[in-house]
């Protein structure tokens, strides 16, 4: 009896004793209500929306695919493609990362990429694009 008393005191202040982990470890931040996605076009040398076959997303940091979802990449402009947007702000750096955007043109078959970096972390409120093209023109 008194080694099972015992055990149980140690336990129960095992478990006082144990520090608890923030949940968040996060500094307070207000955020707003919008909802950021960041646009990528793919245009003909004219400027007109192209249609485009193999689109994808890859964070060049982490060599991670970056897949949107499909509701997100339904747009009514051709050529137009939601690269990422704030529910996937975690699959990027607060420093920022950059994400290599790659397409084939269908009517031609030729293939393009751009580079664009892009900052979010599990911290940011939101994605935040620090640079490269809105644009990625075939010839």
């Amino acid at each position: 009896m008194y080694k099972i008393a015992y055990v149980l005191f140690c336990a129960i202040v095992f478990i006082a004793c144990h520090k608890k982990e923030d949940p968040s470890d996060c500094e307070p931040r207000v955020c707003t209500e919008e909802f950021r996605s960041l646009l990528i076009s793919f245009t003909d040398k004219d400027g007109k929306g192209v249609a485009v076959k193999d689109y994808s997303v890859i964070n060049m940091s982490t060599g991670e695919l970056i897949k949107t979802p499909v509701v997100a990449s339904l747009t009514l402009v051709a050529g137009t493609f939601v690269v990422i947007d704030d529910s996937q702000r975690r699959k990027v750096s607060a420093a920022g990362d950059e994400l290599k955007i790659t397409g084939t043109y269908q009517a031609t078959g030729q293939t393009k990429s751009a580079i664009v970096k892009v900052s979010g972390g599990k911290c940011a409120c939101h994605i935040e694009k620090i640079s490269g093209p809105e644009k990625i023109v075939f010839d």
